[in-house]
């Protein structure tokens, strides 16, 4: 019988089975950032067992609050600071060096086919993009995987999602998982993989396969996942070139992580791509989605485009088309947060960052901050925000606000009207 993706990966890690349907696999990195990991640090120490598996296999990074705010957030940054010093890991991003981290960690290359990843953060299935399996776990289980470099899960059955044909105009991968989302439900694929194929996701860049895989947890999803392919390859090469003696050699090789045709599905889902529009969130879950045009009437106190679904170079380059030459409407606040501190660099040579200043954005350093409410983009009480993150739960970008998720073209557009608009009605130098 065939296997899917992340059967094949499972069975290529696991190293135990101690009982039923759970599975001990090995670790091929263990990802940790200052909200989550300093619990799993403190509770190491406390045990006397401050160890870590293998210091090469850990990345660390310093994102969700940067700069710290406060004495209780600079504690934090400490810990997982003296940490990494204490244990001598030289993947560590601090202050300057630091991004959000499934922007950051792929971009240096620490996910590749086949991998098994685990961090404390939910949206840790970003890293399926690569083919990989990866998935946000609880203190305990990041516990273990630093200290051992295994993890328990159950054996994962796969949804299938094949996105075929053409994408109308001004509809993105955001639109595509946010359309998914609304049809699984929140709780349509909990304890699953979500595997998406078709044309639409092979022609798609691995930013677009990362939103995509990013939000595969709204949905329920232990992770998302795309099959490596030739996109893969070119995006990995800088990092591989010397293990592979062409691209093509790789290809060949992350090829083992497809899933055969005859593997079997706990649910198969067919999505004709022309009959997607731009779509947005009402409500307080990320299933409750509506098209951008049934919305036209909400109007907005703020924009935001940045977090690890909508951060990257592409999101930034298909904002600032929409609003080049333009100021946002009065009364809104727009603020854009670049995912990494290369992607904000590229923003600048390019000219991206001046277009969102002339338009009246405020430019902050990357950082999670605005995203679950903590700095950098907080709202108040009765305020609703136009948002390229991945949650708009109640008071999730600061009590009592409510969000709107949307794409980076439809935030953009509609940080020039003040209210929920249609990106394809603001193209490149047009109005």
């Amino acid at each position: 019988m065939g296997k899917t993706i992340a059967e094949k990966i499972f069975d290529s890690h696991r190293v135990d089975n101690p009982f039923g349907d759970i599975h001990v696999i090995n670790l091929d990195a263990v990802f940790c950032h200052e909200i989550t990991t300093p619990v799993a640090i403190n509770d190491l120490v406390a045990r006397d067992m401050d160890r870590v598996f293998d210091p090469t296999k850990i990345k660390a990074v310093i994102d969700h609050v940067t700069p710290a705010k406060d004495s209780k957030t600079a504690m934090q940054g400490k810990i997982i600071r003296d940490w990494a010093n204490r244990h001598n890991i030289k993947d560590f991003f601090d202050i300057g060096e630091n991004g959000v981290c499934h922007a950051l960690f792929p971009e240096k290359g620490f996910v590749r086919p086949g991998y098994t990843v685990i961090m404390g953060d939910s949206h840790t299935c970003t890293h399926g993009a690569f083919g990989a399996f990866a998935a946000g776990v609880g203190t305990t289980d990041l516990e273990v995987g630093i200290l051992k470099g295994v993890c328990a899960f159950q054996y994962p059955e796969s949804i299938k999602i094949s996105v075929n044909g053409t994408l109308p105009q001004g509809v993105y991968a955001k639109d595509v998982i946010l359309a998914i989302i609304g049809k699984l439900g929140v709780n349509g694929a909990t304890n699953k993989v979500i595997e998406f194929t078709g044309n639409v996701i092979d022609a798609m860049s691995m930013e677009s396969r990362m939103t995509l895989c990013n939000m595969a947890v709204e949905a329920g999803g232990t992770s998302g996942i795309c099959a490596p392919d030739m996109v893969t390859v070119d995006y990995l090469w800088k990092f591989i070139s010397d293990e592979f003696s062409s691209k093509e050699v790789a290809l060949e090789k992350y090829l083992e992580f497809s899933a055969d045709p005859d593997a079997t599905y706990a649910q198969v889902i067919e999505i004709d791509a022309a009959t997607l529009v731009p779509v947005t969130t009402f409500g307080y879950k990320p299933d409750q989605v509506r098209p951008v045009s049934e919305m036209s009437s909400e109007k907005v106190d703020q924009v935001y485009i940045g977090s690890c679904t909508n951060g990257r170079i592409e999101d930034l380059r298909i904002a600032a088309q929409i609003l080049d030459g333009k100021r946002i409407k009065e009364g809104v606040r727009g603020v854009v947060s670049p995912a990494s501190p290369a992607i904000y660099s590229q923003a600048l040579e390019e000219g991206i960052i001046k277009i969102f200043m002339d338009a009246g954005f405020c430019v902050t350093n990357p950082t999670c901050g605005a995203c679950l409410g903590m700095s950098n983009g907080v709202l108040a009480a009765g305020e609703v925000c136009a948002s390229t993150t991945n949650r708009n739960f109640s008071g999730r970008m600061g009590k009592g606000g409510m969000v709107h998720l949307m794409s980076p073209a439809s935030a953009a557009a509609t940080a020039l009207t003040g209210t929920i608009t249609n990106s394809t009605l603001y193209r490149a130098g047009e109005k």
